[in-house]
């Protein structure tokens, strides 16, 4: 495939564009080579400014369950731009997409929109510190929750390690409150609560990782985080932003049946468009400027946009047996890349939950853990990622990112994909 184009927008944008992108993770830097630039999406695919189309995987990285420029959304965004862009005033359609979030997730009495998956976090840890009046919190090696300073932290050596920052002009005494512990470990679970548990304002975790390719809890992890906030008085939040309305119509709180106090949603509650939310236990959420102490506020909250697409992206996904054929589909494609992988013995391994699913070039026949997860073997997948690309399948540049099944993608796109895999898999294995 031609890439001048993309090559020639690249150079262009490093003069103007720290890194030539706006976001490190589009960068090409774990896969190398450049970028590509897109000028459009159509159901299951991406196409470049080369005119390359290729089967899409990233899904604007998790909340195109529906796939590129799906018509019903289409139309509610056509309908809204009639009507305008933004007032900066409350709607009714804030109403509407606040009832049908806290209808479809029982843990969330109330919530408030926002703008970005990374101000919900920020915004409930805030919650959280404020209603508990307690500093210190608790992540997990692994998980990302968006680039706020307190979260920044390379893991630590052990349970009660505290966090150093990851990066430059994140002061340490931001992330001094923060301790970092194994995913999925529920002995260090245990350990650090009964030591240190008073002091925890909040666990927050993602209840299935995504931002170390894809890692389930096992059983266990999330009821023992739940048992031991509950026992210390700590606030348990599930980060959502990616599993949330994309696992499950209930988000991966439903589909493991442990309830947090606070849930974080991101852009899929707004079809792929710039949006957020928190929301939990009413106590907690009232609690909230201007009915509390705790301040929040944001201009472009609930956008008229945003909100239009998200409901009627929830429309759809709402229907039933909507999870159960995008669960097939995703089993379908990862159990058909085993026995190619199988075929040309290379060691490959993968997880999904719904139609989020991750693929790791590693000997283990389960990935639970993030020192698994980093010792999989990086130049198999930049030779599986590039030889995909070639031959039309877009996976995310990176071998620590989820990959994502939209209701677009079909048995045509589907055998696209094992086609390709194949050879990328013999080119590994030779």
């Amino acid at each position: 495939m031609s890439n001048e184009n993309s090559s020639k927008l690249y150079r262009q944008a490093l003069q103007f564009i720290p890194g030539g992108v706006n976001s490190p993770v589009r960068a090409f830097k774990g896969v190398g080579g450049n970028p590509l630039f897109f000028k459009a999406g159509e159901g299951a695919y991406l196409i470049d400014v080369d005119d390359n189309r290729y089967v899409d995987y990233v899904g604007a990285w998790g909340p195109l369950i529906l796939g590129h420029r799906h018509p019903h959304v289409i139309e509610a965004l056509a309908a809204q731009l009639e009507r305008g862009i933004a007032y900066g005033a409350s709607t009714e359609a804030e109403v509407q997409i606040a009832e049908k979030i806290c209808q479809l997730l029982p843990s969330v009495e109330r919530v408030r929109l926002v703008t970005s998956g990374t101000e919900a976090t920020m915004s409930a840890i805030r919650l959280a510190r404020g209603y508990t009046r307690r500093d210190q919190i608790v992540k997990f090696e692994g998980c990302y929750h968006g680039h706020v300073d307190g979260l920044l932290v390379k893991a630590g050596s052990g349970a009660l390690t505290l966090g150093t920052p990851d990066s430059l002009g994140v002061p340490r005494a931001y992330t001094e409150l923060t301790h970092v512990l194994p995913f999925n470990d529920i002995e260090a679970v245990h350990q650090f609560f009964d030591t240190r548990g008073d002091e925890i304002a909040c666990v927050i975790v993602e209840p299935v990782a995504g931002n170390m390719n894809c890692v389930p809890p096992v059983p266990g992890f999330l009821e023992a985080l739940r048992e031991s906030c509950t026992r210390h008085g700590s606030v348990l939040i599930f980060d959502e932003v990616m599993t949330g309305f994309r696992v499950a119509l209930g988000g991966a709180q439903a589909v493991y049946g442990v309830t947090p106090d606070l849930t974080t949603l991101g852009k899929v509650i707004g079809g792929g468009l710039p949006v957020g939310a928190f929301g939990g236990r009413q106590e907690i959420m009232e609690l909230i400027a201007p009915s509390g102490g705790v301040y929040q506020a944001g201009t472009l909250s609930g956008s008229p946009l945003a909100v239009a697409a998200g409901l009627a992206m929830l429309e759809l996904v709402s229907e039933p047996g909507f999870y159960s054929k995008l669960e097939a589909r995703t089993q379908t494609l990862l159990h058909s890349l085993g026995e190619r992988a199988a075929a040309a013995s290379v060691p490959f391994t993968s997880n999904c939950v719904g139609g989020m699913f991750g693929c790791f070039f590693n000997t283990e026949e389960r990935i639970t853990r993030f020192s698994q997860v980093m010792a999989g073997n990086l130049d198999h997948f930049q030779t599986f990622f590039h030889t995909m690309l070639d031959n039309g399948v877009y996976l995310a540049p990176s071998a620590y990112e989820a990959g994502f099944i939209s209701a677009a993608h079909g048995d045509r796109e589907i055998q696209l994909t094992l086609d390709a895999a194949e050879k990328a898999f013999d080119k590994i294995g030779s």
